[in-house]
């Protein structure tokens, strides 16, 4: 095991940056996260139905994954991790994607977590487990690859639209 303050010294070595203003700087941050983190999964009601909309929007070199799923967070077996790595292995794409798509489940879990309780509409009941043909291009993996300049469009205006949505956001706060 290693601890945040020995973390932030390699951290800080492999940049080249000064050790002692960002050591205890980025310490402090790992600690912070660590306290925020449950120690255990928040399970509301144990076998209920806690599913929760995920959409991956995942930009790795010039190719962009945009998919989403609907995850049970009840499900103590459910593993973004693994989750990825076969999505992954699926699409023909590169492990870079796989450390991508986990971390952005990761977090959007641990929101869901914290905001689920207060959720008034929760995902309609599946009484058949599969998409209707309409419904199947919004539930399928797109994948395209785009020139350099499609990429900096395509990410400025995502950009664009977390800076609305955060505005946005702070106003009902």
């Amino acid at each position: 095991m290693i601890t945040p303050e020995q973390f932030a010294e390699v951290l800080c070595d492999d940049l080249d940056l000064n050790p002692t203003p960002f050591v205890p700087a980025i310490a402090a941050a790992i600690r912070q996260q660590i306290e925020a983190y449950p120690n255990e999964p928040v399970v509301l009601e144990e076998g209920s139905d806690q599913r929760v909309l995920v959409k991956l929007n995942i930009h790795v070199g010039n190719t962009s994954l945009v998919d989403q799923v609907e995850w049970d967070m009840a499900e103590k077996e459910n593993n973004p991790e693994e989750f990825a790595i076969k999505l992954c292995a699926e699409l023909g794409l590169g492990g870079e994607f796989v450390t991508a798509i986990s971390y952005s489940i990761r977090g959007q879990l641990s929101w869901h977590q914290r905001t689920y309780a207060y959720s008034e509409t929760p995902l309609a009941t599946v009484e058949v487990p599969f998409r209707t043909p309409s419904e199947a291009d919004q539930w399928a993996p797109f994948l395209e690859t785009l020139t350099d300049a499609e990429m900096e469009k395509k990410i400025r205006d995502q950009d664009r639209n977390t800076r609305r949505m955060r505005r946005l956001a702070n106003t009902f706060t």
